[in-house]
């Protein structure tokens, strides 16, 4: 493995996108903003992020194209301590259970840790939620499985999804309206299905379209596919949804970054006077097809 700073994606902490580092052992954030210049170039070839705050063992190599960033047996380590593997069965921490909205006919229902807020709608690209209700995790739990099923909601929604509609979103009114009609029928299931041990919250629909900053960018018309050694990827932050990033590149147009794919990858700056623009492979998402080369 090189010896540098290596990307660990994109954060929610609060309501401003961080980038997470990782060098051995040692960690650190940046923060990002909104009209700043991000660019970079990957260097050497891309290795195992590791799990739970540990370096990978092996310093495997990880696929250009895997949202992932971890090796088969660092993923598996990772997802063995994760909420949605219901190994936590006796966490006695509250949980809240929640509505999120991607676009037009894309809603989940979800949960996370009450003491996470909205991090973890932030974190997936969420442009309208409200919360359902709170309780023990596995009253959540349960919860969230009847709902799903009686609402005809999926588990996941891919990113590639929530990426095709967001440069094409209704406005706030029918943002809001789907997600008021969804809790409405969510609502109608209190005390048919609903545990007693979980409490119902009022509906209040929560629209982070301006905490995205896609009020104001212009939509996207592509999406990088994958890094590769000695490609770059600059442009000038318009957006930031979940792991996404919205750049507006050089020649014009908006890029979006999948900061997933970037995880594990050892990054050196690109300033703007260098004329970078975006050299690595690229998928149309403005209607078109498939950008195979390098740019």
């Amino acid at each position: 493995m090189a010896g540098g700073w290596r990307c660990a994606g994109v954060r929610w902490p609060g309501e401003v996108p961080e980038l997470g580092w990782g060098k051995g052992a040692e960690r650190r954030t940046s923060v990002l903003g909104y009209g700043a210049w991000l660019g970079f170039r990957a260097v050497g070839e891309r290795s195992c992020v590791g799990a739970r705050g540990n370096v990978c063992p092996l310093g495997a190599a990880v696929p250009g194209r895997s949202t992932g960033g971890r090796c088969a047996e660092c993923a598996r380590l990772d997802r063995a301590h994760s909420v949605a593997a219901d190994t936590l069965l006796d966490d006695p921490r509250p949980y809240r259970v929640y509505l999120a909205w991607f676009g037009p006919g894309l809603v989940k229902v979800g949960i996370t840790g009450e003491r996470r807020g909205a991090a973890r709608l932030r974190e997936q690209g969420a442009v309208a939620f409200s919360w359902l209700g709170r309780g023990p995790l596995m009253a959540a739990r349960r919860s969230e499985e009847v709902l799903r099923a009686a609402l005809g909601v999926p588990d996941r929604i891919p990113y590639a999804g929530k990426r095709a509609v967001r440069g094409r979103l209704p406005g706030p009114e029918e943002r809001a309206a789907e997600v008021t009609e969804l809790y409405g029928r969510a609502a109608e299931l209190a005390g048919r299905g609903w545990p007693e041990s979980l409490e119902r919250l009022p509906l209040h629909v929560v629209d982070q379209v301006g905490v995205f900053g896609l009020d104001r960018s212009p939509a996207p018309d592509r999406s990088v596919r994958e890094l590769v050694g000695g490609g770059v990827v600059a442009g000038r932050l318009v957006a930031a949804a979940g792991p996404d990033l919205h750049l507006a590149v050089d020649g014009g147009g908006v890029v979006v970054l999948d900061t997933r794919l970037i995880t594990g990858w050892e990054l050196v700056a690109v300033t703007a006077g260098e004329g970078a623009g975006v050299r690595v492979p690229l998928l149309d998402i403005g209607g078109g097809g498939v950008q195979g080369g390098l740019f």
